[in-house]
């Protein structure tokens, strides 16, 4: 039997990464293909701790080569070098840099990186970072978004395209960012399925990471918002070594289980040696629309008061506001649909403050950079 190797590649390029639309070639996952007298070897690279999908792989690879040559006669090999198979979603080189050192190379025509984190999950943090990143935008300067919450993407629905798929560029190595509302955005949502779950260990979502800021075409940027994942997990850790991070912005609820998680965020920035531009208190309260009465459905002031123990700046309080819920929904934030609505013209003055920090440098940042800018503003302080 006449076995072509461009032809066994060629089948395999029809086999998807179980998940994501990258076939397992372009992938990474086949690192080569050798034919010789006893069948076929098929050399591949898999993520580690992920039995099931190394078998699902091995299986469609059976069911693709079929045609060509019976089961026993392929063999499979592992590659030497470390898993990186489903990570791989552009086809892109490895990572040159050490895992813990700082690396520019990554992300080299971006000045400023600002993380907006949140100990707990459902406090509105991605709410916040599109919002600051559209405001960031308004007021002229170049932005990027980067979606770095790779178990819960959120940024393709909130900025109106959800199941869309990037382009790459005309290399064909690097993926094209998004732009809308005048900002860059790339999200791992783009990446997978829409309603699949990613169920990933650790070595594989910091590899997902430094790949969608390596071979992502970000251009030239004033400003990187990376929205993070809740919690001080793997995410963060990888982010802040490989990142020279200009500050970082902690949302939190107002009640005291959101804040004691606000708390473990912040002492995981200073460790890192992460300027903690301060913290921001959403959903503190609720403005009836009918009889304009105020209740503070999570308590009210937690945050402006953590943050003064802390010995952070206080940024700025958003209520619980059902245009900011909507505008989300519909994919067009309110910080740009709304831009004379009392949420966009606090978004844009924490913009100010967030922007006069970082340009302050570490030397004054913060908090006197911000307690200036923020009386200047008009926004209320912890102190």
């Amino acid at each position: 039997m006449n076995l072509d190797r461009e032809r066994l590649l060629q089948r395999l390029r029809a086999v998807p990464y179980p998940g994501f639309t990258r076939d397992i070639v372009t992938a990474g996952v086949v690192r080569d293909v050798r034919v010789d007298a006893e069948g076929v070897s098929v050399e591949l690279q898999l993520p580690k701790g992920s039995v099931g999908v190394a078998d699902k792989i091995r299986l469609a690879i059976h069911d693709a080569l079929q045609s060509e040559l019976p089961p026993e006669r392929i063999r499979f090999t592992s590659g030497d070098s470390a898993p990186s198979a489903s990570l791989n979603v552009v086809g892109s080189r490895p990572s040159a840099a050490r895992a813990g050192s700082a690396d520019r190379d990554l992300i080299p025509d971006v000045r400023h990186v600002v993380a907006v984190a949140s100990g707990k999950g459902g406090v509105g943090k991605s709410t916040i970072a599109v919002n600051l990143a559209c405001a960031l935008a308004r007021q002229g300067h170049a932005v990027g978004l980067l979606d770095a919450d790779i178990y819960g993407p959120s940024i393709p629905l909130m900025l109106g395209i959800p199941g869309e798929r990037p382009r790459l560029d005309a290399a064909g190595k690097r993926l094209i960012p998004f732009e809308r509302y005048g900002i860059r955005f790339m999200s791992l949502g783009f990446l997978v399925e829409q309603d699949s779950a990613v169920i990933w260990r650790g070595p594989m979502v910091m590899k997902a990471l430094e790949q969608l800021l390596r071979d992502v075409v970000w251009g030239t940027l004033d400003y990187l918002v990376l929205d993070l994942p809740p919690g001080t997990g793997d995410a963060q850790l990888t982010l802040t070594q490989r990142l020279k991070l200009s500050g970082a912005v902690i949302v939190s609820t107002p009640q005291d289980v959101a804040l004691a998680d606000a708390v473990k965020g912040v002492a995981m920035f200073r460790k890192v040696n992460v300027p903690i531009l301060g913290l921001v208190e959403n959903m503190s309260f609720f403005r009836c629309p009918h009889c304009d009465k105020k209740t503070e459905v999570f308590g009210h002031g937690g945050a402006r008061a953590r943050a003064k123990t802390l010995g952070v700046p206080f940024l700025a309080e958003f209520a619980l506001d059902s245009a900011i819920r909507e505008s989300g929904d519909a994919g067009a934030p309110i910080a740009d649909s709304e831009p004379e609505s009392p949420a966009a013209i606090t978004f844009d003055r924490l913009a100010s403050v967030v922007t006069e920090a970082i340009d302050a440098g570490p030397e004054e940042n913060p908090p006197g950079i911000i307690s200036r800018t923020a009386k200047k503003l008009g926004l209320r302080r912890s102190d």
